[in-house]
């Protein structure tokens, strides 16, 4: 009797068992009935003022050229979503895309990401007058050119070309006397600039020289030489190439800028080094020259005594072909932010203030470097030890440095008592040409190439002495 009771027992613990489970397994299942993976997160559409984005859904980019005018500081998108789906920022809350803002829709238990950037419209896409191209800089709003042959300027007439929906008060039709500088107001959506036109001839402006080892400007080898060359000459009229050689054999350098972007190797040039050379470099920066060595011309400012012996750029490497790699998840840039206000910087595309990127993510690249290393390295400690020792001013660090302590990526070495000036540019990410990599594959565009346009720009109007 005792065994058959225990059996029972035992028979109805298991029945009790089986149905327990069976309720916590229904329960469990009650418990994720609301769990959707499958719910939708793409945005349907998003618009400002009337204006639809490109969106790329497989990278999550929104981009936007907006009508010149169009403030960017309180914009209220216009977002279609699918149904039961919800985003961050809000449907209807006023944004800054100033910088770059992300977007996270959420639908059930999925969501998505978008990154959201903007420009606007520059007012004049051109400027001409016989045929001559002017350069125009919407930073401190100026259009400079010079016209070749014996011109008359004072009876000229300029092609202008406005972005959509700009207009201008400046009767086109008729011939204009630019013997002074103009006043040319663009106005679109209730904005209104001026912009300062200046006409010169090859003997009454500025000239500004590229400086490099090869005997004509057409024998660059360089790519990214060749690039920066190409650049400034499709840029600046009153422009001329210049050989070392040409200063041994007694060039005028009579001129307000010489530039000097040197990236075909580490060491410089033994030609750098001639006696002649340097002399008259260094006279040129004594009676008020403007000098920009970038890359590794950085390594010149020793030769030219613009640091003491000892004090020139510590930290110097970099890849050739066919090294160099692609850096797949990081944009390379620089931190400005105790400089915010030097004319260096103005104008950049920046993704927060004071910082701006100038190799985009998935970029090859070599990282020609030619700076200084502040903390461990040459006795400096910091960014105030760096210029008690060398006499210059740190104007920017890697963007992580936001106190300019740790690194000097760009310098500035002015003579106050000639008016001479030198601006150094040293860090990788300055890179005209994104070579190909070891395979012969050609590497993507840069998206940041024009912030190294605009630097240079800044770099070599301030040279001239035209933000001052």
């Amino acid at each position: 009797m005792k065994r058959i009771k225990l059996s029972r027992i035992v028979f109805l613990y298991g029945i009790a068992a089986i149905f327990l489970l069976a309720l916590g397994a229904c329960e469990k299942e009650d418990d994720n009935s609301d769990f959707d993976m499958d719910a939708p997160v793409q945005i349907l559409s998003f618009s400002i003022n009337g204006s639809e984005g490109v969106m790329d859904q497989s990278s999550g980019k929104i981009t936007f050229q907006l009508p010149y005018g169009t403030s960017l500081m309180e914009v209220v998108p216009e977002i279609d979503l699918p149904g039961g789906a919800t985003i961050t920022p809000n449907l209807g809350e006023a944004v800054s895309l100033m910088q770059e803002m992300k977007y996270v829709v959420v639908n059930g238990n999925v969501y998505k990401e978008y990154m959201v950037s903007a420009k606007v419209n520059k007012p004049i896409t051109s400027f001409s007058i016989n045929g001559t191209k002017a350069s125009i800089n919407d930073n401190n709003n100026t259009i400079s050119l010079t016209l070749e042959g014996e011109v008359d300027i004072t009876a000229l007439q300029p092609e202008i070309t406005l972005t959509e929906g700009v207009t201008t008060d400046l009767n086109l039709n008729s011939t204009m006397d630019f013997s002074q500088p103009v006043s040319l107001n663009v106005t679109g959506q209730g904005q209104t600039e001026t912009y300062t036109i200046n006409v010169s001839t090859p003997n009454s402006g500025s000239k500004i020289a590229f400086l490099g080892t090869a005997n004509v400007r057409a024998e660059i080898t360089n790519p990214d030489e060749k690039a920066a060359s190409d650049w400034l000459f499709a840029n600046y009229q009153n422009v001329e190439y210049i050989s070392f050689q040409d200063i041994i054999e007694g060039a005028n350098l009579g001129y307000s800028v010489i530039w000097w972007h040197f990236d075909s190797s580490v060491d410089l040039p033994e030609v750098a080094f001639n006696a002649t050379v340097t002399d008259k470099l260094k006279t040129f920066y004594a009676e008020g020259g403007g000098l920009f060595l970038t890359t590794f011309a950085a390594r010149y400012v020793e030769t030219l005594g613009l640091v003491p012996q000892g004090k020139g750029p510590n930290n110097v490497f970099g890849d050739f072909l066919p090294n160099g790699f692609v850096d797949e998840n990081n944009s390379w840039g620089i931190s400005f932010k105790t400089r915010i206000d030097h004319p260096l910087f103005q104008g950049l595309e920046t993704f927060e203030e004071g910082k701006a990127k100038f190799l985009e993510k998935g970029t090859f690249r070599v990282n020609h470097t030619a700076w200084w290393f502040l903390p461990e390295w040459g006795g400096y400690g910091d960014g105030f030890g760096w210029r008690e020792q060398t006499g210059g001013i740190n104007l920017a660090s890697e963007d992580w440095d936001d106190t300019l302590d740790g690194r000097v990526a760009i310098a500035e070495f002015p003579d106050e008592t000639t008016g001479g000036n030198a601006i150094v540019i040293a860090f990788g990410a300055y890179d005209w040409y994104n070579e190909t990599n070891a395979d012969g594959e050609q590497s993507a565009p840069n998206g940041f190439l024009s912030n190294i346009h605009q630097l240079t720009r800044n770099a070599i109007d301030y040279l001239e002495g035209e933000d001052e």
